[in-house]
């Protein structure tokens, strides 16, 4: 086995479903780690969520690679010996159903702890394991508009949700992060724990600048589209034929649009010295860029910015981004087998590139029950007593 699989030999028990759970599970089987997932017999409700074609949607493709399935009815009076073997030989449990339905399910840490001491539980839930909300459940744009982060996004009278499931995917990293503190803390103490995390947790931290702001000083600012307020010029721009993105913070960057754009006189422009004051005349300095950006290209104004040292980038629809020559030469989707699918489909790869480590995607979303099998015979089952499982409907 290679030292350089980062994780290799750490066994991780899947029984999550959408994104955050999937996508922490993932990501440590990008790092090496050997991870069962665990399904309804008929499969989990996520697999179809963005359905693409073939055994399941795109979802499914991101979260599940690099994984095995096991099929399973947790509700089926022989689900609470499967799971204890299955315990005994995992390192890690990875479970986002609300505290209720974990504990109903035996996948609670006290339950789990019983049967292997050293065990690790990492749960996502939607707003924690605390507070009045703890049992409810929730999705991705719940952690987005309680935050503060969809008011801000758009106009006074519409928020805005963002297309980009951002608190689920940052979940799934902190997740990821916290289980990786915990087995290094047990390597060293032989003690395993709960890591807990939770959509509306990363929902707030992720906003946590304006919400720090606000409980410092009272701004109670209100939402002004795509234009920062602490900073200027930062917007959306509209070119001749198509959109740019223009971010200026600081004042070195400032002086070089400046002078880009024929602008030398907000140099030495007192109101506009720091970020805080250009963030006030964002109307005034916003419609001068407006109008310059309108009697230019794209290309033209991304090759100005670019000599400038100014940061500057294209609005792209979704096959534009996947065309573009940055992202083909980052060689960042890689192709993966998926049943029913003859060409495959090409997902994201591990967003993470190291020097001495073999990482990122080794084998693509697996079928229904693929490993069922192959997993319970590992536990210890016979031949005979997983065909007797599966005519009682346990798996």
């Amino acid at each position: 086995m290679s030292d350089k699989n980062l994780l290799a030999g750490v066994r991780i028990l899947d029984f999550s479903r959408y994104i955050a759970g999937p996508y922490c599970a993932a990501l440590l089987g990008y790092l090496g780690a050997d991870i069962t997932r665990v399904e309804k017999p008929g499969g989990s409700e996520d697999r179809p969520v963005v359905p693409i074609g073939g055994d399941g949607g795109a979802v499914f493709a991101q979260s599940a690679g690099n994984k095995k399935s096991l099929t399973m009815d947790l509700g089926h009076a022989s689900a609470p010996e499967i799971i204890r073997r299955l315990v005994v030989l995992a390192d890690v449990v990875i479970v986002n159903h609300p505290p209720t339905g974990v504990r109903k399910l035996g996948l609670d840490y006290d339950t789990l702890k019983a049967i292997k001491p050293d065990i690790i539980l990492t749960t996502q839930t939607a707003y924690g394991h605390q507070g009045p909300w703890k049992e409810r459940g929730g999705f991705d744009g719940i952690g987005q508009v309680m935050s503060g982060a969809a008011y801000f996004s758009g106009s006074p009278d519409k928020p805005v949700k963002t297309a980009a499931p951002y608190v689920d995917f940052g979940t799934a990293l902190y997740s990821a992060f916290g289980t990786l503190a915990a087995l290094y803390q047990r390597r060293d103490t032989g003690r395993g724990q709960h890591v807990q995390a939770s959509l509306l947790g990363t929902a707030l931290s992720f906003f946590s600048p304006m919400l720090i702001e606000q409980k410092a000083i009272g701004a109670n600012r209100v939402p002004s589209g795509n234009r920062s307020q602490t900073s200027s010029p930062s917007d959306i721009f509209v070119t001749s034929d198509g959109h740019i993105l223009l971010h200026v913070v600081g004042n070195g960057i400032f002086k070089r649009l400046s002078a880009a754009v024929g602008r030398e006189d907000w140099i030495d422009d007192p109101r506009l010295q720091s970020d805080e004051g250009r963030g006030g005349k964002r109307d005034e300095i916003c419609n001068y860029l407006a109008q310059w950006c309108s009697k230019r290209d794209s290309n033209t104004v991304l090759e100005k910015m670019a000599a400038a040292g100014v940061p500057c980038g294209p609005v792209l629809d979704p096959q534009s981004a996947l065309e573009h020559p940055q992202v083909e030469a980052m060689e960042f989707f890689r192709k993966i087998s998926m049943s029913g699918i003859s060409d495959g489909v090409a997902v994201a790869d591990f967003p993470v590139s190291m020097s001495d480590a073999d990482t990122g995607l080794r084998s693509g979303a697996p079928e229904k029950g693929e490993h069922t099998e192959a997993v319970l015979l590992e536990v210890g089952y016979s031949i005979d007593e997983i065909s007797e499982l599966r005519r009682a409907g346990a798996i």
